[in-house]
């Protein structure tokens, strides 16, 4: 019997190589409202994410169950104020929406009111981006943009609507929304904040600032793709194969064995064997006992006057013992 002589550790760091290799070419899949940096930075904002209860279960204590809000502070002097969500559509009710599809109201993460209209200013992403040391999250396809223009010095109020001119549907510019995420590293923090930034002369695009906890670098959580048990089972495994090929490698270059003694600790294998063997015998015939007797006819023994008994054969010599003593006292009388 002949074994492979390539040494244990060669064999082991082919395997290695071999298993790098192949979860190297895996693609990194990140949860939604995460994202990892290129040096190892991770960021998780879905505590930020804001979603209806699933049950009729009460929140927990300090749990947030409505939408986020920001003042509008001096933009449309101060009668627009902001609701948005992270990472999800905002859960309060939306309808008429300026410019945007029925379709698309409950896929509202942003938006504003102002004369009793409701403004979408983006739809739900959950792509966050690092911009440097930044963490941003923008939304997009919100109402369209207008364009202000007066046309005469004096007007009423009445004749407001007609002063916005809004592009064709080809060449609409839609309102966006870029949110930036700040670390709170203030520990007496006990709940997110946002604020309205700015937004640009066309307002077409509007700055929020979220500071929050969850804002901060925090350690990637490791996926575990096999079970606890699989664990062990694969760990058994290599030590089991580390175990064989090392002694075989042992056994054939420095102690020169041959054949099955190649094996490490043979006498120790072999004597094992030999238990398990004697074991099984002793079981066999124990149960052999309890098994129903052969059918057939047994010897038997005839007395003097004749008659016979069933007697074994281990009571034959007696028998004729008693017999041949019965003769001799007739022969005596």
């Amino acid at each position: 019997m002949h074994f492979p002589t390539l040494p244990t550790s060669l064999l082991v760091t082919l395997a290695l190589h071999y298993g790098v290799n192949a979860a190297a070419s895996e693609e990194k899949v990140l949860e939604p409202c995460t994202v990892s940096s290129a040096t190892g930075n991770f960021y998780d904002l879905r505590s930020l994410s804001i979603a209806l209860p699933t049950d009729d279960k009460k929140p927990v204590k300090g749990e947030k169950v409505d939408d986020w809000h920001a003042r509008g502070y001096d933009y449309h002097k101060n009668e627009a104020n902001f609701t948005l969500n992270i990472c999800a559509p905002v859960i309060g009710n939306v309808e008429d929406v300026v410019g945007v599809d029925r379709s698309l109201w409950r896929n509202v993460s942003a938006y504003y009111e102002l004369d009793s209209k409701k403004y979408s200013i983006g739809q739900n992403s959950s792509e966050l981006t690092l911009r440097g040391r930044r963490l941003v999250l923008q939304y997009t396809n919100g109402s369209p943009c207008t364009t202000e223009k007066k046309r005469r010095s004096t007007w009423d109020a009445d004749e407001q609507e007609d002063e916005f001119e809004t592009k064709s549907d080809s060449d609409v510019r839609r309102k966006s929304t870029i949110i930036s995420f700040h670390c709170d590293k203030d520990p007496l923090a006990t709940q997110a904040s946002a604020t309205f930034v700015g937004t640009d002369p066309d307002e077409c695009s509007y700055h929020f600032e979220v500071l929050s906890r969850a804002a901060c670098i925090t350690a990637e959580p490791a996926k575990q793709s096999v079970g606890p048990g699989a664990v062990f089972a694969i760990i058994g495994i290599i030590a089991i194969l580390v175990y064989f090929l090392g002694g075989v490698f042992y056994q054939r270059n420095v102690a020169h064995a041959r054949g099955w003694r190649q094996l490490p600790n043979y006498s120790m294998w072999a004597g094992i064997g030999s238990f398990i063997k004697d074991i099984f015998i002793i079981a066999t015939s124990s149960c052999a006992r309890f098994m129903p007797s052969r059918r057939g006819y047994s010897a038997l023994s005839v007395s003097a006057n004749g008659s016979f008994n069933g007697r074994g054969r281990n009571n034959r010599a007696e028998d004729e013992n008693r017999l041949i003593d019965q003769l001799d006292e007739e022969w005596d009388d």
